[in-house]
């Protein structure tokens, strides 16, 4: 839309006017008053509430809620330029932000209502603005289950399984994968993509990530032996950023005197992925004879420029390509590229969602190294694993 001028003393909307759009502040500056009713009969009287400047919003918050105005707005200096932004788009940005900043707005919303009501001394609009329901959106649920986590957090009541890795050739457990669950006492099991996509949203993945990586060095000391198996632990682009990351796994393992080798990260596909922070931490871990894959290769954010990019150890191949190998000439293809480009850059490949044996010998002939998956067995609390060795 164009630029909009206002003189001095000019409205760009009057209280009670159809809010069908909101003003952007592009030079000048813009009052917003209301008026107050006078003492005992007397005149109302006029009150300056906000002054806004250049890179301000204006008539926004009525403009979302498609009601009228409940201000007025007058061109406070000699020449006042806005951008009229058209309510509908509003809408359309804030129904596609997360859902937990969708709630905090309506809140506020409706408190502005409220305080507004209260300064024209209107009692009944004031308590309209409180009984009006807002509805429980997926926002507060969000406020609601960040909480629980938080609290299964400090309880250690979050739950790590171990999904063995083995030796396509020899047939042999080699490895294990550290997997998060997490059985909530109000919501029960909670999804895993759930709950690691909220801590991946908060600060939470940190503390949840130190959490697994404890106890994946717990199931290390339990398993260790001649034939030491690794775990494997999913390691998300914000924990990359943590500060001090690899030093706190490398003290992890120097204090229980466990090999070299035998604790490995599994970077989780990511579109928030920092190419120079992603190439430090694979070097470092590399320094310290930790074993570095890229998860779910082929799928969302995972694809050949990180190949080109970084140097990581092994590969592993997102299970939907696994599944689809008895009934998709096309993912047999997939699955053989792979497998093929791995080999060229010295890297080795992990099937996941292996559930067949028709897939596991199709994997087997195609070089794929290790697989892992219900065939070779389901996540499993470490208790169960221990005596099985």
């Amino acid at each position: 839309m164009p630029l909009l001028t206002f003189r001095a003393g000019q409205y760009l909307f009057r209280a009670g006017d159809r809010a069908d759009v909101g003003y952007l502040i592009e030079d000048g500056a813009v009052e917003l008053r209301t008026r107050r009713p006078g003492r005992e009969g007397g005149s109302p009287k006029e009150i300056v509430l906000l002054r806004l400047s250049r890179g301000e919003l204006v008539g926004d918050m009525a403009a979302v809620e498609g009601r009228a105005h409940s201000l007025d707005a007058l061109a406070a200096t000699d020449e006042v330029c806005v951008l009229a932004i058209d309510g509908q788009q509003i809408r359309e940005r804030i129904a596609a932000a997360d859902p937990t900043l969708r709630t905090l707005l309506e809140g506020q919303i409706k408190r502005n209502r409220r305080m507004l009501a209260l300064l024209r001394g209107d009692a009944a609009d004031a308590q309209g603005a409180l009984d009006r329901p807002s509805g429980e959106g997926p926002g507060s649920g969000k406020f609601r289950l960040e909480n629980h986590l938080r609290e299964a957090l400090a309880e250690r009541r979050l739950e790590v399984r171990y999904q063995p890795i083995m030796a396509i050739g020899s047939g042999q457990i080699v490895g294990y994968e550290a997997l998060v669950r997490w059985n909530d006492p109000e919501h029960g099991p909670v999804d895993p993509e759930q709950f690691i996509h909220l801590a991946e949203e908060t600060s939470l993945i940190v503390p949840v990530g130190e959490y697994v990586f404890d106890a994946a060095f717990a199931a290390l000391d339990a398993l260790r032996g001649p034939a030491q198996p690794f775990v494997a632990v999913n390691v998300s682009a914000r924990q990359l950023a943590s500060p001090g990351l690899i030093e706190r796994v490398v003290a992890r393992r120097e204090a229980l005197h466990l090999p070299a080798g035998c604790i490995k990260v599994e970077i989780t596909e990511s579109q928030t992925l920092d190419p120079q922070q992603v190439a430090q931490a694979i070097a470092h871990c590399h320094a310290h004879a930790i074993g570095v894959s890229l998860d779910d290769f082929g799928t969302r954010y995972a694809h050949l420029a990180h190949l080109h990019q970084f140097a990581f150890d092994s590969i592993k191949i997102d299970q939907g390509f696994v599944h689809a190998l008895q009934v998709s000439d096309k993912a047999r293809h997939i699955v053989r590229a792979i497998v093929d480009m791995a080999r060229a850059i010295g890297a080795q490949v992990v099937a996941e969602g292996v559930e067949t044996p028709a897939q596991l010998e199709f994997l087997g002939q195609a070089g794929c190294q290790f697989a892992q998956g219900f065939l070779i067995g389901k996540a499993q609390p470490l208790e169960t694993i221990v005596p099985a060795r």
